[in-house]
């Protein structure tokens, strides 16, 4: 019985130093399979200078590394800069020209002068007919006697203009300009009656009157279409 116990004792002394060796190697293995601290900051330390030695030669690759190389940069750099301020001036000159042509093909009556501009004004605004065939101007001038087949009359103070049609029944309007937008008009008939048919002095009052009885218009603008047919058919002489 003692030599049962004995051997029995022995099996199970040998199984728990097996267990114990097995335990140990496994230990050992799996330390030797994990890296120690050197191994990763050695392998940190390759990433890090491998990612800053790849970033530092797409740098270089990038940078002109010559002295003619950079002055072929810089001088790409200011032709591309000079190209941009002579597109953005070309344009800026472009859009002013198309202004001022814009601005032209608004102002309808910019071909004309201004003196027949305000001709055409006051007739189409006072002309007793707007159905002419033919619109003449006549200057006349100071001291000039306002009834020109009479003797006794009165004279212009100032030069005038006298506008008309080509016939009686076209009337006309006699005035001078103010230089201001405004005209004097004075009542003078196309066609006077006859001296022999007035008394003595009559026509020196009547035209006298005519002076003191001008009246101040402001004259409009008009329509540019039928301000450009009155010019069309103007006769100045």
């Amino acid at each position: 019985m003692k030599k049962l116990s004995k051997i029995f004792y022995s099996h199970a002394a040998l199984l728990l130093l097996a267990l114990l060796l097995a335990g140990c190697t496994g230990s050992k293995d799996e330390e030797s399979k994990q890296p120690s601290k050197h191994d990763a900051a050695a392998h940190s330390d390759k990433n890090d200078n491998g990612t800053e030695d790849s970033t530092n030669i797409r740098k270089e690759e990038t940078e002109p590394t010559t002295e003619s190389e950079k002055a072929a940069a810089k001088a790409s750099t200011e032709n591309a800069s000079k190209e941009s301020t002579t597109n953005e001036s070309s344009k800026t000159s472009s859009e002013k020209v198309k202004n001022v042509e814009k601005g032209k093909e608004g102002n309808g009556l910019a071909a004309y002068s201004s003196e027949k501009i305000e001709y055409a004004r006051v007739w189409l605004q006072l002309g007793p007919n707007q159905e002419l065939d033919e619109l003449n101007v006549r200057h006349i001038s100071a001291g000039e006697p306002i009834n020109p087949n009479d003797d006794t009359s009165a004279s212009y103070p100032e030069d005038v203009i006298q506008l008309a049609g080509s016939r009686l029944v076209d009337g006309s309007v006699t005035y001078s300009g103010n230089g201001d937008g405004t005209i004097n008009i004075y009542n003078v008939p196309l066609r006077w009656d006859s001296a022999a048919d007035l008394d003595q002095g009559v026509m020196r009052k009547e035209t006298e009157n005519i002076i003191k009885n001008t009246k101040k218009v402001y004259v409009n603008t008009g329509d540019d279409q039928k301000i450009k047919r009155l010019i069309d058919i103007m006769i100045i002489h």
